[in-house]
């Protein structure tokens, strides 16, 4: 129904907004208006308290959001002085790096200054450069042995892609077979290195780069191959380093007795590592220790898949490039450091698990891991036990096995 001015013109109904108090020099939003708007003239008024009541309501309303903005703003400011001092911190440590440590490895590397450093992460502009030269080139690499290599695997993926498993017998005596099957393991783990990045799965712009130091190193060593995990590590590099000198890093940390152990699968070697490994779990986390024997969960149901990707699969990509960059300076131990750091984080957790939930929870770990959280509880790790250090039980450990391979009575250290 249309109404009608005095002019007898139609005209609108009248909007609620002729209803609000005159003083009010806005249009109140709901909560507001429930408060604070008079009654249609066809009610009764608000009582007088009432309407007292409700503005006292409408006064706090505004001292509280006042009080949310003013914390909100708080949080942005504390958020953002934090932000700088990061950035100014990054920015000394670089400073720092370029112009002190690397100008001077040789004699720096190994001081109180540059440990502590070490520690606090190193600056990703520079991190490339410290890897290589804390992994080191033992193997003598060089970038034209890389390019020999990647020639030698492109001129067998177009002999597979040309002639199938017909391809020459070659390289100690490995059937074109299982070189093929190799080669496709490498395509298919290529796509599931660090998908949520996107770079390196095929069309992205490391995945050529990430298929030729895999498939070069495949005819660097034969003897090893390629197995899953590699691709991680390589991919770790990648982002990194330049192509060549990811290969040579690669190679070199591949070739660390510990990595050798693991992707040559040396179930001897493998075993010691984890019996190494649970002389410090005792001693670190006895609790924990023994509701795992409890449990009957064993070491390579969740470090295997650590080890064997340096936690690149594990962890969040930036708390895996800190977990490596103290890796590169103090070698294997870290790597089993690193491990009981995280079970120590989440002893109270793991405690009140059974098999199946300790399993699943170590072979997925939480997604948002803090790196300061998980640096505080590695820092709480003793690699000592009975005045033996790491290398020392292993070494020990190692000779135990030996002399059982040889029928000896095993001996106790």
């Amino acid at each position: 129904m249309e109404y009608e001015d005095k002019a007898g013109r139609p005209s609108r109904p009248p909007s609620p907004k002729q209803n609000v108090r005159k003083n009010l020099g806005f249009e109140p939003l709901s909560t507001t208006a429930l408060i604070l708007e008079d009654r249609p003239a066809n009610l009764p008024a608000k009582p007088a308290d009432e309407a007292q009541k409700h503005r006292q309501q409408y006064e706090e309303m505004v001292v509280q959001a006042k009080k949310r903005e003013l914390k909100e703003a708080q949080r942005r400011k504390k958020q953002q002085e934090e932000r700088c001092r990061v950035e100014e911190s990054i920015g000394n440590a670089v400073l720092t790096w370029n112009n002190e440590i690397l100008p001077n490895w040789d004699t720096m590397w190994c001081s109180r200054k540059v440990r502590d450093l070490w520690w606090q992460g190193i600056p990703p502009s520079v991190r490339g450069r410290v890897w290589s030269l804390a992994i080191g080139n033992e193997l003598n690499i060089t970038h034209e042995l890389f390019d020999i290599c990647l020639a030698r695997a492109k001129e067998r993926w177009r002999s597979f892609s040309t002639a199938g498993a017909e391809v020459e017998n070659e390289d100690a005596g490995f059937s074109a077979a299982d070189r093929e099957a190799s080669l496709e393991l490498i395509k298919l783990d290529i796509s599931r290195t660090f998908p949520n990045l996107c770079i390196f799965q095929q069309g992205g712009p490391y995945h050529d780069m990430l298929h030729s130091i895999l498939g070069a190193y495949t005819c660097y060593r034969p003897d090893v191959g390629y197995v899953q995990g590699m691709s991680f590590i390589a991919a770790v590099l990648i982002l990194n380093l330049d192509t060549a000198d990811a290969f040579i890093a690669f190679s070199n940390l591949l070739n660390k007795p510990c990595q050798m152990a693991f992707f040559r699968v040396d179930h001897g070697l493998m075993l010691t590592y984890f019996a190494a490994f649970e002389v410090f779990f005792e001693e670190n986390l006895p609790k924990l220790f023994a509701h795992f024997k409890k449990n009957n969960l064993t070491p390579d149901i969740y470090l295997i898949d650590w080890i064997f990707t340096l936690y690149s699969k594990s962890l969040p990509l930036d708390l895996a490039c800190r977990i490596w960059d103290v890796f590169c300076r103090d070698g294997e131990e870290f790597l089993f450091r690193t491990a009981l750091g995280i079970l120590k984080l989440f002893e109270d957790i793991l405690t009140r698990m059974d098999f199946i939930h300790i399993a699943q929870f170590l072979t997925r770990l939480p997604e948002d891991l803090p790196a300061d959280e998980v640096f505080v509880a590695i820092t709480t790790v003793q690699m000592q036990s009975r005045n033996k250090k790491w290398a020392q039980v292993l070494a020990a450990l190692q000779r135990d096995s030996r002399e059982q391979e040889k029928g000896s009575p095993s001996l106790r250290h």
